[in-house]
């Protein structure tokens, strides 16, 4: 099945009519035929002759290109981006013809997206109030630390995290020229609050960082609004700012960077902490697999028999290490006595270890006698 196939409506479906179904779409069509015939057995329209859920399970081909797909923004034009949000001007949102909120909202709302690494949801629920400075216990207690209070989101309760004090002085800077307007309704709790990302009584909308900001910030930056993962979008930048952190010269551990995003499970940060080639290819040198699969000899050379003439005697001079001593055979990986050595070791640690390896041992003392 493709895109498009058997629909009236093919409105927003430019440009992808043809294509194959993405594995969610797949895995939708299944689960609602199942959940169709589901019904049907269960209200009596039919007779109970199958199983839907095994009939109709979703197949393991499927299930296994499932799975949140972070794509993370490069960091050449994420740096560009960023350079933009800082360097956030009044002319820049006349070029973009932005007149609805004033410069101070834009700027907070922008900041906000570039250094909290949360969802556009979350970002537009926020509370008047939500910055706070706590008195640091680092190297320089002079600097306070910038917290930020994140309202209850998609799998987890309200909690706080730190971050940048770039973001704390443009929330700030916000809060001090925003208008007084009556409480409203969050979307999502039901209790009135003070949004702080509010004008003349209207909360911005959700969609405002998509289909504004990240324009206007390409605009500025001179990159394009898509690369090769797709359309840069707002819950792109919480990819990229987890997988920065995780990657960074001191990185954050796994536990800290789910306690940052506020996921309830590690198994979802582990999604979004992708590691970068770069980190790969250093833990890779660094483990060092070609060292430890090819076998480095250090030979030890007994000078005096060199400068005696005993090694022309035929006395032995060249000594190599066989990790438990020196050994003069030349060909010491056919030395008997060097095998009989690694035998040794592996019974006393197979007796060790139960009857079955002591077994095995017994047949490595057999082939010992027939190799000698």
């Amino acid at each position: 099945m493709s895109v498009g196939d058997f629909a009236q409506r093919r409105v927003g479906l430019v440009g992808r009519v043809g294509r194959r179904l993405a594995p969610t779409s797949m895995a939708g069509y299944i689960s609602a035929t199942r959940t169709l015939l589901r019904d049907c057995q269960e209200w009596g329209w039919c007779t109970r002759r199958f199983d839907p859920a095994t009939a109709l399970a979703t197949p393991r081909s499927v299930r296994a290109m499932l799975g949140p797909k972070p794509r993370v923004i490069a960091d050449d034009t994420w740096a560009k981006i960023l350079w933009a949000g800082l360097n956030l001007e009044a002319d820049d949102l006349a070029d973009a013809k932005i007149r609805a909120y004033p410069l101070e909202l834009v700027r907070a709302l922008t900041l906000t997206w570039l250094f909290a690494g949360q969802r556009s949801d979350e970002i537009m629920r926020l509370r008047v109030g939500c910055i706070r400075w706590q008195q640091s216990d680092g190297a320089d207690p002079a600097k306070p630390v910038c917290l930020l209070d994140i309202p209850v989101h998609k799998t987890g309760a309200a909690f706080t995290k730190p971050v940048d004090p770039l973001l704390g002085h443009g929330i700030e800077a916000w809060q001090a020229v925003r208008p007084a307007q009556p409480p409203m309704i969050d979307r999502k709790t039901g209790e009135a609050t003070d949004l702080l990302f509010a004008c003349r009584g209207l909360p911005v909308a959700r969609t405002y960082i998509n289909a504004t900001i990240i324009p206007m910030l390409c605009h500025k930056a001179g990159v394009s609004q898509s690369d090769v993962r797709g359309r840069i979008t707002s819950h792109r930048a919480r990819a990229t700012i987890a997988t920065q952190l995780y990657n960074a010269k001191e990185p954050m551990t796994l536990f800290e960077l789910q306690a940052w995003l506020g996921h309830r499970s590690p198994e979802t940060t582990q999604h979004y902490a992708q590691i970068t080639p770069n980190t790969l290819t250093k833990a890779y040198t660094d483990a060092g697999y070609f060292s430890r699969n090819v076998r480095t000899i250090e030979v030890l050379i007994d000078r005096e028999a060199v400068l005696s003439g005993a090694a022309a005697a035929g006395k032995p001079w060249q000594h190599y290490d066989l990790g438990h001593g020196y050994c003069s055979y030349t060909f010491f990986e056919q030395c008997p006595t060097a095998w009989l050595a690694h035998v040794a070791i592996f019974i006393f640690r197979s007796r060790a270890a139960g009857r079955r390896c002591w077994r095995r041992g017994r047949m490595l003392i057999g082939d010992w006698h027939g190799f000698r």
